[in-house]
Formats: C-alpha cells, structure tokens, sequence
C-alpha cells in the first residue's frame, strides 16, 4: 500500500504573458545606452515616462481606436554619427530596468493615529508580505511605529488631505516603477493572491479606475466612484494624468469623504468613471455584516471575494484570514486531485502507457543513479535509535527534529490508513518494527515503514496485523532569498593568529599568501597576530621567539616596496578567539571585510573571492569548512608518495576529508563583529569566563541574528598537521579539536590497511 504524506501544495501556473509596454520599438542587438545627453526620441519619451498616450492628452494618435491594440510600436533606426564624440556606454545593474520592466503591484492602506497599532498591524501580519511592497499611510505621526512596517506620515489628519498626499507620494516617488496601485482602509481584509492575479490578467497601458462603484450623494449623475473600505485600482497611467490635476481638485473640490473626493477629481478631469468589469475580469468583494462569523460565511460572493469590509477589530481581521487560507487550501487540494485525474487519462497516450505513470501522481520520478557512486543509502531507524550517525557511530539515540518528523510520520500514516478503509477497519498503531529513509534531491524525503497495527472491525473484533506503507514528504515551492548586492573587488583584511608551536608552518603560508595574492595585485591585506605565553614576552628583549618570522617579513617587504605587513604583540595564558578578535576589532575600521586565518592555511584567489561574495554587511557571516589532508604516514605508511600524488591540481583535491570540527577560518564584517560584542557584553558581567569557552562563531551564532553560512569550501586547503588541543578551553571546543586530530588520521580504509599489516607484523 502506497500512502502520500504531506503532498506538496501547487497552484496552478499563470500563463507568462510577457507584454512588451514600449511606445518605441528597440533593438538589443543594435542600441546601447549611453551615459550623456542624446538626440534619440525614443531615449526622450523613456526618460519622461510617457511610454503610453492617455486618453486626455492633447495629441493622440488617430489610428489609436477602440478596437485597436493597446500600444502601436515604431522603429527608431540606429546611425552612429563619426563626427560626435565617443560615449562611455553605461550599463545598469540589473536587467529589468535596462528594459523598463516594472513590478506590478504596490498596496497603499490608509490608517489613523488610532489604529495604526491595532488593525494596520492585523493588515500587515495577514497579507502585506504576499505583496512587492505595502506602505502604510497616515496623517500624524505615531510616537511608536510597528517593528516591520513602512509608514509614511504626511503631517494632517483632514481625510481628503491624507488622500491627496498619498496619491501624490505615490506618483511622485513609485510612479515610474510600478503598474498598478492598489489602495484600501485599514478595516479591509485583503485577499492577497487574488488581487495579484487580477492584475497580472490586465493590460497595464490602460487608464483604469476599478473597484466597487457607488453613487455620489443625491445618485443624480451616471457617474460613480470606487468605494474606499473595498479598495481600488488605479494604473500607472491614471495615476500620470491625474496627477497635473491634484492640485485643483484639492481647492475646487468640497468633500468629507476622500473616496468621494478622489472620485470627483477623476471623473472632472479625466472623464472616468468607477468600473467593477474590465477586459472580462470582474472586481468581487463582499459585505460583512454586524457580528458575523467567518467560520460560517458559505456564499459564493464570500468565496471567491478579492476584500472585505468592514473588518471592526484585529481578531476579526485574523478570523477572516485563517478562513480564506482554509478555503484556498481546499481548492488547491481539489486541483491536485484534477491535475492527477488528467495525467492518468492522458498517460494511456505515452510511450509508457499506465505504467509511465509514477507515484505520487504528478511529482518527479524517483532519481535513477548512472553509476554506483550516485546510489542514494536509505538510512535504518526505529522509534528510539537511527543506525547512520553523524559521527559514524553504528548506533545513536534518535532526539531533536529527527525524533519530531519520526513520530509525525508515524502519525500521518495511522491517520492516512484509517482515512482509507473507515468505517470496515480501524487502525491503531502497536509500534514500528522497521523504517527506512532517504532523501532524493529530485521529490524530496521518501519513507519506508514497516508497522504493528491493531486492526478493529465494525462488530469491535481486533487482529494484529504487519504493513508496509511508503510516504513521502515531497519538496514544494521552492524560494530565491533575495540577497543584497556585493562585489569581487572589496579588499580582505586576512588576520593570521600565531603560536609558538605554530611558528613552523609560518613559512609556507607565506610563500603561498606572496604567489596567490601579492604576484597577482590582488585586493588583500596582512597582518600577523603574535601570541606570546608569559614566559616568552618576559624574554622577548633577550630572545624573541617570533624573530624568525618578522625577518621572513622584512625579506618580504624589501622584495615588494609598496607592501607593508604590520604585526601586532599579544601576552596571554589563553589565546581565545574572542579576545583576539577584540583587540584586532579596535585597529580597523568598522567596514573592514576580516578573513580569520590559521597558519595551515592556503591562500587563493578562488577562496577569497567566496569571502567576498558570502560575507554580507549586516546580512551574513562565512565560516567554510576547509579541506584537510590525511596524514601521510597513514596513507603512505612505508612507501613514498610519488610526484604525482605528492603534488596539487588545482581541479582536484589531495587524500583528505572536510574538517566539520574546526571553526578556525571565518570571514566577516568588522561591523557585524562589534554588534554581537555589544549585545554580548550584559552576559560577560555575569561570567567573565565566557570569553575564553567561545569562539567567534558561537558569538555569531547566539548574538548577531545574522545569518551563518557553513558550508565545505574546496578551494581552501590544509596540509596536515596535529593540533595541539588547549585544555583550558571550553569543553567543546577541546571536544572539538581532539576529534579534528582523530578523524584526520585517515580514512577507514586507510586506518583498516593500517591495522592489518600492523597485525601482520606482529604475527611474524
């Protein structure tokens, strides 16, 4: 018996109507943008934003009819002319605005002083991060603004004032860089999903007033206007002509109500009216009425409503949003099961025929290996114990969120079963004899469980039976996290911390620092941190145990006159991270990008350049996972590596492991750094012994807020070399380190060989 778990919820794809809303025709292949002034009238028409003629310019195309197409495009012909000078071609940043592409979307709520903490906080909890962006309009300043919000304040509370100032915040700051603008109360429940799908069905060149249309006092003339508790749209283009206007209407107008009044100026001076249809697209919404329940709201109009109004208080506004997302849920599960119907009907048609059909119906097949190392390995588990470790221990208590999907999976089967053949049987679950996992980056966790069930009759029978069911938990919508920008050309501040039992290895770190980085100009800085015991620094006027290297340095700034290496001298029982990290934190600027590097490591172009790109200000901390070398002894044993083997590409990576244990390298923010001092400064009142059981990456990790990215890093190489493990440490981080010296060794294969012609040595 196959059962599905958790089904991925789909929405069905909109159409991708790309709508090339130019006034002018372009060519990419033959014009550039140029930084300067030009004669192009195409340039002309793009810089001033009429890329569309509205229906009360003066000038208008005769050709432009009601029948017609939305837009008529030209050819503008490119010449370059030999006697005008060269122009540097300047290219923006991202492909949308080269092109003109706009978002589609922008939502205006208009609040109060009153309830901008109460029902604008329920709009921007339900729906505002379903839109691009949402801003929150009102007349006085509140002396506390809600955490997350973007509130504008325009300095009057006089309604028609408050309509007047967004409308004219709205075109004077987003006019160019949106479609549509969609405005609403504060007391409108939103639904999110449909309003962006109304848009993106309408055609953005048009002027368009949309919403519910009522009649103006007296209901005299045929004209109306949108209701404001059941928002309404206006376009790019309407918002463009009005705007000349908004100025008038704001003296000539008398009105109480702003909805009212933005109507009037509408109609007076544009000629529009309020319409509910447009292009075969009808604006729904519905009227709640006075101690309504939503849980009991049934109707169609209810179901399929875009607002609704009005919403009295915060609690009803969520009520309202838990129901739509119920009722969204149950049409997205109805199309699931329509879509699967239609793919089984069609699949007699495939080459395959019923066969071709996988399960679950309309996910990917399972993923099939070319080769025996692409063999996905099902991990063993019961309800107590898991038999794949991270530690590759045979045999480990199952806890945390592995034990928590355990037990929801068990759950969902159970419920699953009894769903299935209720009321003839009746399941309850005795225990997991055998279960069985693993991921498939192509559909997502499968399952595999063998269970001890107690099956109930309807006449109470019982029997204890043994089923195998399959589940999968699949990957569903899968989300691109908008990143800040960054850049390859920042300069890395590379901090090298140095012992004196490390001072050997120095040497080598060097040469590769001068080749990779000095040979090549790149953007990079040094500076060495000497960590002397208190013995050594009271020696250090008669015998300085880091001479060596600060020679080796010298030789290096002689051989490059402009590069200066600069070292710092630090007197300590206890080289913690973080109190190193303290003293180089105060002699940089707080915009310094740090590399924190140990003296095993090889410095490349390649790594630093993930530095850069991975390490974001404000945003994201890097701590890779560097690629360490086994020891040579292990692997080699009696036999001499041969020029081959003892030799890097590269394009690949020497005998080794990636060292999970080790937090030595990390790169960050200078900024960042001091932020989760700060915060972990209250603590260390209490503990002074905090700072020596941390390490830079746990003050990330517990005070920053900040995202930590850990992740394997194949172009950042170690040789091998066994640590000397501090005791006076944390216990974790000397767990840590003897565990990087053990697993460092070599590989089980290797550490197997080793054992066996040990033990056949011993039994010669």
């Amino acid at each position: 018996m196959r059962l599905s778990s958790f089904l991925a919820v789909f929405r069905p794809a909109l159409p991708l109507i790309l709508g090339l809303s130019l006034g002018c025709s372009l060519s990419l292949l033959m014009v550039s943008w140029t930084q300067g002034d030009t004669d192009d009238s195409c340039r002309d028409e793009l810089g001033n934003g009429r890329l569309f003629l509205g229906r009360g310019d003066a000038q208008r195309d005769p050709r432009d009819g009601a029948g017609n197409e939305d837009f008529q495009p030209r050819i503008v012909p490119y010449h370059k002319d030999p006697n005008k000078p060269h122009k540097k071609v300047l290219r923006t940043r991202y492909i949308h605005t080269e092109l003109g592409i706009r978002e589609r979307l922008l939502v205006g709520v208009l609040t109060s002083r009153a309830t901008l903490n109460t029902l604008a906080v329920a709009v921007n909890r339900t729906v505002a991060h379903h839109f691009h962006r949402t801003f929150f309009f009102t007349g006085l300043r509140s002396p506390k603004v809600p955490h997350g919000m973007t509130v504008v304040a325009h300095g009057d509370d006089r309604p028609v004032w408050l309509m007047y100032e967004t409308i004219r915040h709205l075109h004077q700051h987003y006019g160019s860089d949106y479609d549509w603008f969609f405005l609403a109360q504060d007391d409108t429940y939103m639904q999110a999903d449909r309003l962006s799908e109304l848009v993106g069905h309408l055609s953005a060149g048009q002027d368009l007033y949309m919403g519910r249309a009522e009649e103006f006092i007296g209901g005299e003339e045929k004209a109306r206007y949108c209701h404001g508790g059941y928002g309404y749209l206006l376009s790019r283009s309407l918002l463009a002509r009005l705007q000349p206007h908004l100025d008038t209407c704001r003296n000539d107008i008398l009105s109480v109500r702003p909805d009212e009044w933005l109507g009037r100026c509408i109609i007076d001076y544009l000629g529009l009216s309020c319409v509910e249809v447009h292009q075969e697209m009808t604006y729904r919404y519905f009227e709640l009425g006075k101690n309504a329940d939503p849980e009991r709201e049934d109707s169609a109009q209810f179901k399929n409503a875009f607002t609704v109004h009005p919403v009295s208080e915060p609690n009803l506004m969520y009520r309202l949003h838990k129901r739509f997302s119920q009722i969204e849920l149950e049409w997205t599960y109805l199309q699931i099961q329509q879509l699967q119907m239609q793919i089984n009907n069609l699949s007699d048609l495939t080459p395959e025929g019923k066969a071709g059909v996988t399960w679950p119906v309309g996910l990917n097949p399972p993923f099939k290996p070319r080769t025996r190392f692409e063999v996905i390995n099902w991990e063993y588990f019961t309800e107590e114990h898991i038999y794949s470790c991270i530690d590759s221990s045979p045999k480990c208590e199952m806890r945390g969120a592995d034990r928590a999907d355990v037990s929801a999976v068990l759950e969902i089967a159970v419920e699953r079963l009894n769903e299935r053949y209720q009321p003839q049987l009746r399941f309850r679950k005795r225990r997991l004899l055998n279960g069985y996992r693993r991921f498939d980056p192509t559909r997502g966790m499968e399952y595999v469980l063998d269970l001890a069930l107690e099956a109930y009759t309807q006449k109470g029978h019982s029997q204890v039976i043994v089923k195998r069911v399959n589940l999968l938990r699949p990957l569903s919508a899968v989300e691109i996290i908008p990143m800040p920008y960054v850049t390859e050309a920042t300069r890395v501040q590379v901090i090298l911390p140095v012992t004196a039992q490390d001072q050997d290895y120095v040497s080598n770190f060097l040469d590769m620092y001068v080749m990779n980085t000095l040979d090549t100009h790149d953007n990079v800085l040094l500076t060495f941190l000497f960590i002397y015991d208190p013995f050594d620094a009271q020696r250090v006027s008669q015998t300085d145990v880091f001479a060596g290297i600060k020679a080796m340095i010298g030789e290096v700034e002689k051989r490059y006159g402009d590069v200066k290496i600069p070292w710092i001298s630090v007197k300590t029982e206890v080289p913690s991270q973080v109190k190193l990290m303290d003293i180089i934190s105060k002699k940089h600027p707080v915009d310094t990008l740090f590399f924190l590097a140990s003296v095993w490591t090889e410095v490349n172009a390649d790594f630093l350049n993930r530095c850069r790109m991975n390490a974001i200000s404000n945003w994201q901390v890097f701590f890779p996972i560097h690629f360490q070398e086994y020891s040579p002894a292990v692997i080699y044993r009696d036999q001499q590596p041969s020029a081959a083997s003892s030799s890097f590409a590269s394009e690949s990576l020497r005998d080794g492991h990636f060292d999970r244990h080790v937090f030595d390298e990390a790169c960050f923010y200078n900024a960042d750094y001091m932020t989760a001092r700060t915060k972990m400064a209250a603590d260390i009142l209490d503990n002074e012994e905090l700072l020596e059981s941390m390490d830079v990456y746990d003050i990330f990790v517990r005070y920053s807020g900040l995202h930590v990215f850990r992740a394997v890093e194949p172009a950042l190489i170690q040789k091998y070399v066994r640590r000397s493990c501090n005791p006076r440490f944390s216990e974790d981080i000397y767990h840590r380190c003897v565990l990087s010296n053990l697993e460092g060794l070599g590989s089980r294969s290797h550490l197997a060989m080793a054992l066996f012609e040990q033990e056949q040595a011993n039994s010669t």
